[in-house]
């Protein structure tokens, strides 16, 4: 499992970290994406859902996770 976590990015989008990981990330693996910006997560999680990509969401306080296969 790969795990990026963009928690206090505050220069740039936590977007970009979490995109470019995606594309470096090997077929087949677990990546987990960790951050603290909703409106961020909101748009990942609806990425997810229009590529039909299927994802785990974790919710801890005010961090959120999630979870899918490359």
């Amino acid at each position: 499992m790969t795990t990026i976590n963009t928690c206090g990015l505050l220069d740039y989008s936590p977007l970009i970290p979490a995109i470019k990981a995606m594309y470096s990330t090997p077929k087949g693996e677990v990546l987990e994406i960790i951050m603290d910006n909703a409106a961020a997560f909101h748009d990942l999680k609806t990425y997810l859902a229009e590529q039909k990509v299927g994802f785990r969401e974790i919710y801890q306080g005010e961090q959120m996770t999630i979870q899918f296969s490359v």
